[in-house]
């Protein structure tokens, strides 16, 4: 463990990344460290195994979010070298199709691909290299402490690309269809050189999908999708903690040319509270008691974050910053796999001095002060933060 380096290091994205920034990066490493490009360079397989370790966590939603929190120990077995022999033969999942850089290499110029964009405000249109899954979409949600604790139910409102509903995402005017591409003859590719040297490329007409629209929607103007504002509502789970992400497949961006959607990640975020504090899985809060309720000792009854009227028995002789437990009241873990048990809730006191007596009430406690018999010059004791 000591000498792994951070998955988000090894593949040189931060810890925000998307899913396709991870696909994205774990690619081209991949296509450098390949161990078919590199026959025998042990350094080279070396790091396309650790690479293909952090791809296998950091794709992964749970893994990661297992990642985030507790780091390497949290994933324990579920990635490294064990898992190598497997991610490599699925090495075609992240490339497309092909299997062994050999193959890559001589399908790299061809196949599907997207070139365009959601930035400029839409697809651009005709420019489409067969299917491609949609973008995937960040969401940021700040939430109260109590919300975090008990969980519950959030509308959010986001905008996100949807297939047009006139063209149903072919982006041919209804009643048309798309036409083979008379450049590649529907293949996609077009073959460019001539003799010993040639090389196969994207069909510059068509974009690769070997059929181009000769009359587009007007709707969507031939994209095949629109902007869409929509409300929908997730699930906040009872102990999520901050920096979490919550992932709802497929509402992301829609796909292209029939490719599936992306997905939504909501980040979440929550607020301090004025009265609590989390750590971990134990809650703090300070209590405030009356100077008589400390000396001579008494049950109180206060409100716990979630609403609950709790009762706790103050000792006699308790002095502020008493810390007393609550066993259980604390926070019920978001991952109970990780075999983490519900919190305990601490109480720290604050013992209160009365302000605004009467002069009865002065006259008792000077009463008090003489059976006490306070100190004139007390002894200092040790500074404590």
């Amino acid at each position: 463990m000591a000498n792994k380096r951070d998955y988000y290091e090894v593949l040189g994205v931060s810890k925000t990344a998307t899913l396709d920034e991870i696909k994205k990066a774990y690619r081209k490493l991949a296509m450098a460290n390949h161990p078919d490009r590199n026959p025998g360079d042990k350094a080279a397989e070396e790091r396309f195994k650790e690479a293909t370790e952090a791809y296998e966590i950091l794709s992964d939603d749970k893994k990661r979010q297992a990642y985030d929190q507790f780091g390497f120990q949290g994933v324990d077995g579920a990635g490294g070298a064990g898992n190598y022999s497997n991610t490599y033969r699925d090495f075609s999942d992240i490339f497309g199709g092909f299997g062994s850089f050999s193959d890559i290499i001589n399908n790299m110029f061809g196949g599907g691909n997207f070139q365009g964009s959601y930035a400029s405000g839409g697809y651009d249109s005709g420019e489409y290299h067969g299917s491609h899954q949609g973008s995937s979409i960040r969401y940021d949600i700040a939430i109260d402490l109590a919300t975090s604790i008990k969980g519950s139910k959030v509308d959010i409102t986001y905008n996100h690309y949807v297939k047009c509903p006139e063209c149903d995402g072919s982006g041919a005017e209804k009643g048309t269809n798309k036409i083979t591409c008379p450049t590649c003859g529907g293949k996609g590719t077009v073959v460019r050189g001539n003799g010993f040297f040639q090389m196969r490329s994207t069909c510059p007409k068509c974009g690769g999908s070997g059929k181009i629209i000769e009359h587009p929607c007007k709707r969507c103007n031939g994209s095949g999708v629109e902007k869409k504002r929509e409300t929908i509502k997730i699930d906040i789970p009872a102990g999520i903690t901050s920096g979490s992400r919550i992932l709802q497949r497929g509402m992301g961006d829609a796909g292209i040319n029939g490719g599936p959607s992306g997905d939504l990640y909501v980040y979440v975020t929550v607020k301090e509270d004025p009265n609590f504090v989390r750590k971990g899985n134990d809650l703090y809060c300070k209590l405030p008691i009356s100077i008589t309720q400390a000396t001579l000792g008494a049950r109180v009854e206060f409100e716990n974050i979630t609403g609950e009227i709790l009762s706790i028995e103050i000792p006699a002789g308790s002095s502020t910053d008493k810390l007393l437990r609550v066993k259980g009241k604390g926070v019920n873990p978001q991952n109970t796999r990780l075999f983490s048990s519900k919190g305990d809730l601490f109480v720290r006191l604050y013992v209160t001095t009365p302000s605004g007596l009467s002069s009865r009430g002065k006259e008792l406690f000077k009463m008090l002060n003489d059976e006490i018999k306070s100190e004139i010059r007390p002894k200092l004791m040790p500074y404590a933060e």
